[in-house]
This record gives C-alpha cells, sequence and structure tokens, in this order.
C-alpha cells in the first residue's frame, strides 16, 4: 500500500489566453519542490470557463494536449486539468489525464451547467473514467458534476479510493462547494480532492479558490483558502484501509443502475 503525493495548484487565470495560461502553470510546476506523483490543474485551466467555445477550442493532440504530455514527462507525475476540445464538430469540456509515459485517458463533464448556457454549447459526455495510480483506483470529474452524487457514489463494480474535481466554482456559491466535497468524501468513505481558481474571469464571475483535500472521515487534510498557493499533501492507503475496516459502511451501499 503506497502513499500518493498529490499537488494542488490554485491559480488565477489568464482570460481566454491559452499561451499565457500554459506559460505560468509551466512555472508554478517548476515550484513544485517535493517531487510528486499527481499534480492537479482547474476546469478549463488554459482559458478559464468561457462558452465561446469555438474561440478556444482545440483538437487532441494540439497545443494543451502536447503541453500536457510534455509537462508530465519532465516531471514524472500524472498532470490533470480540463480543457475546451473540438471533436469532429463537437465541443468538449474535457479532462485529460496524462501520464509520464505519453498515454492518457479522457472524460468528458457530464453534468453541465445550464446557469451559465453550457449545454448550449458543450456536448455532455456519457461515461466516467476509473484511472489507477501507484495501486490506487481514483475518479476523476468537473465541477458541477459535485452537485450529483449518484454519478460519484462507490459501487461494488466501481471501487476507488480518491475522488477528485478540477473546478472553476464561484465564490458566491462556495459554501455549496465546501459542504459537498466534505460530503462526497463522508458518503463513499473516500478522500476527496477539489481544486478551484481564484481570481476575476472575463465575465466579471469572481473566484475564491477554497481548493481542499479531505480524508473518508470527512476530515480536513489540506484547506487553500482564498490565496493563490500551491500544496503537495502525501496521501495514505493504509489509513483509508484501516479506516474502510473498522467502519464498513460500504458493505450495506445500495444497488443501482444509472441510465
Amino acid at each position: 500500500m503506497q502513499d500518493l503525493k498529490v499537488t494542488l495548484i490554485q491559480s488565477e487565470l489568464h482570460w481566454q489566453d491559452s499561451g499565457a495560461n500554459l506559460a505560468m502553470f509551466e512555472e508554478k510546476i517548476w515550484q513544485i519542490e517535493e517531487g510528486a506523483d499527481l499534480i492537479i490543474l482547474p476546469e478549463m485551466f488554459n482559458s478559464g470557463f468561457t462558452m465561446n467555445a469555438k474561440d478556444v477550442a482545440e483538437p487532441m493532440n494540439f497545443t494543451t494536449f502536447k503541453w500536457m504530455k510534455q509537462m508530465a514527462a519532465q516531471t514524472k507525475a500524472v498532470i490533470t486539468g480540463s480543457f475546451v476540445v473540438n471533436d469532429n464538430g463537437n465541443y468538449f469540456n474535457r479532462l485529460i489525464w496524462m501520464r509520464p509515459d505519453g498515454s492518457w485517458e479522457k472524460y468528458d463533464k457530464r453534468h453541465l451547467f445550464r446557469m451559465a448556457d453550457e449545454h448550449s454549447h458543450y456536448s455532455p459526455g456519457k461515461d466516467k473514467i476509473l484511472v489507477e495510480l501507484k495501486g490506487w483506483k481514483i475518479l476523476p470529474l468537473i465541477c458541477y458534476d459535485l452537485r450529483f452524487p449518484v454519478w460519484s457514489r462507490q459501487k461494488k463494480d466501481e471501487q476507488y479510493d480518491l475522488l477528485l474535481y478540477v473546478a472553476n466554482w464561484p465564490a458566491p456559491r462556495v459554501n455549496a462547494w465546501d459542504t459537498l466535497l466534505k460530503a462526497r468524501a463522508i458518503e463513499n468513505l473516500s478522500y476527496s480532492i477539489g481544486v478551484n481558481r481564484i481570481g476575476e474571469d472575463g465575465n466579471g464571475v469572481p473566484y475564491n479558490g477554497h481548493s481542499a483535500i479531505y480524508d473518508g472521515k470527512g476530515q480536513t487534510l489540506c484547506e487553500c483558502r482564498e490565496a493563490e498557493m500551491i500544496k503537495t499533501v502525501t496521501l495514505s492507503k493504509k489509513d483509508l484501509v484501516d479506516f474502510r475496516e473498522k467502519f464498513p459502511a460500504h458493505l450495506d451501499s445500495d444497488n443501482f443502475s444509472i441510465s
């Protein structure tokens, strides 16, 4: 049972300026002093949360994708975060899970934020992914997905150890972010991580971070609050396994299917 060293990068974003954001995050990544296994960036980390999909979208295997591949190889860590992808004329808010060896997985945001009209500009994802890192099973999701607990609920045939959300979650609703992120950890007996941005976007929407890590008991292991911050935390697989053995609530969970 290996520990997992995770780095959260909470930052402002340059509005719809991929070059500036990639340069900024590259500088921040090289500030990580401890060797990380996993580096987590926010939602739409190269543009900010924008509905101007046609203006910012990239095809796969283009600039941002290649940048993630290069950074993962150089840091020997998995890099993850979402950006806007044009896939055969359809636009997706797509999370990429990029490994150091250049292999990768993708997750397209399932729940599109209709209050910002995201559902009119992007296509929804259909499937979750479960990825593995150092013996850990990890479920990566995106922002608004946090409000839909069925989508992330542990199932007997779909177990994971770490649930993570990349986000652009606005300041006026940050109480929901704090509460739900902790709730997802408690109800799934899993570590839960949320990485949000700070600052103001091009539409004048304010963000105040509150990136955090919770353990399966809902205890706070890391809290970034409202400042720009790079935080590295070591997660214990043994602590999680021991807790699940002492408090096996997952054995009484309900079977269900999602349609």
